[in-house]
């Protein structure tokens, strides 16, 4: 079977680290899979070829299709003529519906939604325009697929088909994540951060969604209260560089404060770290580095978003949305764990993705459903 899969790019990110599992996890072995980028090769477009998949991009500006890209999307539906086609997020559906027109035996179309819906006003213009598009196209597709339930219900409550929807949620790769004493000493000599000082992390492009903001706060009142804590924060812009993060650090604790940028070590940081937290403020659905911390067996604290209550079950700390004191009291009540609470802690978190979310798990998923529909 041939499977095309249609993404809005393919730069770091949830969805885009969804679909490289996946293929990497069996699908790429399972099927004849083809990846187009409506905009270019990104972070994720060589990882994707390395696995044997074609990855095409079609070079448009973010948003706004050209005929140039809509003439090279002709070109390789013609081409490949695929059995299949998956689209991905919002502007990714709605260039595979029309691929699935420019394809002479009508392929099957799968959506897949990768983010909740608090609200539109949480998105720019364009996009809230785009999710009232595929809103209105939303019964063409075979299978509407979400990757949490929380996602599914805003949507169908903003008036998206019920009819062909359903929930596959993210798959972890245990081999991947899982915890490694060598990389927790490597990377913590690397920050030059002592053996005893406990680490809180986070990891999250820097976006107003991810909420920084709320966790700089948080984490000042923790630094204040703890002196033997550090914190160590990845994702794209997030560094010292960043004026505006920075500023928000106080000088006198900055030599705490590990701000990476970007990294491809996100396992390595993992282990380092002996707390994780997500607090994003909207739009998860399933947060991707929840899941993984919990696999290396992190004990979390997350925010109220998306599934991260069903994810982390009781084997972590959930606190409101955009509260910086309930989440530095959620940070609190685990620091003040002995260490042995914190790990067991960390062990029922490993167990519970085991048990739900594990990549082999969701591939099969995945496989099921490409044969039905």
């Amino acid at each position: 079977m041939k499977v095309l899969h249609i993404i809005t790019g393919l730069a770091t990110g949830g969805a885009e680290r969804a679909l490289y599992n996946l293929l990497q996890g069996g699908l790429s072995t399972k099927f004849d899979s083809h990846v187009i980028s409506l905009t270019d090769a990104g972070t994720f477009g060589p990882k994707i070829k390395a696995l044997g998949v074609p990855v095409t991009t079609l070079e448009m500006p973010a948003g706004r299709p050209t005929m140039a890209g809509l003439s090279r999307l002709r070109s390789v539906i013609k081409t490949l003529e695929p059995d299949l086609i998956q689209g991905w997020m919002y502007h990714g559906n709605l260039a595979a519906t029309l691929a699935r027109s420019m394809t002479s035996e009508r392929a099957a179309l799968v959506w897949n939604i990768r983010q909740s819906l608090y609200q539109l006003s949480n998105d720019k213009l364009l996009t809230r325009q785009v999710i009232r598009a595929n809103r209105f196209f939303s019964k063409a597709p075979d299978a509407l697929l979400y990757n949490s339930h929380l996602s599914r219900q805003q949507h169908e409550a903003f008036g998206f088909s019920s009819h062909k929807g359903q929930v596959i949620p993210n798959g972890i790769d245990l081999q991947r994540f899982s915890f490694s004493e060598h990389a927790r000493q490597s990377i913590r000599s690397e920050l030059t951060i002592p053996v005893a000082v406990l680490v809180v992390g986070h990891v999250a492009r820097l976006h107003p969604m991810k909420d920084h903001g709320n966790f700089l706060q948080a984490a000042k009142i923790i630094a204040l209260q703890h002196a033997n804590v550090h914190f160590v924060l990845s994702g794209r812009d997030v560094c010292m560089q960043n004026v505006g993060l920075r500023q928000q650090i106080p000088d006198a604790l900055q030599d705490r404060f590990h701000l990476l940028g970007e990294r491809d070590d996100v396992a390595d940081l993992m282990s380092a770290m002996d707390i994780l937290c997500l607090c994003s403020a909207w739009g998860e659905g399933f947060p991707n580095v929840l899941g993984e911390a919990m696999a290396i067996g992190l004990p979390c604290v997350a925010t109220d978003v998306g599934d991260s209550a069903l994810i982390i079950g009781d084997s972590g700390v959930l606190v409101p949305c955009k509260d910086s004191i309930a989440l530095a009291a959620g940070i609190e009540s685990l620091l003040t764990q002995t260490q042995t609470q914190r790990h067991l802690l960390g062990k029922q978190a490993h167990q519970r993705i085991k048990d739900n979310f594990t990549l082999a798990a969701i591939v099969e998923q995945y496989e099921a459903l490409y044969k039905v529909v």
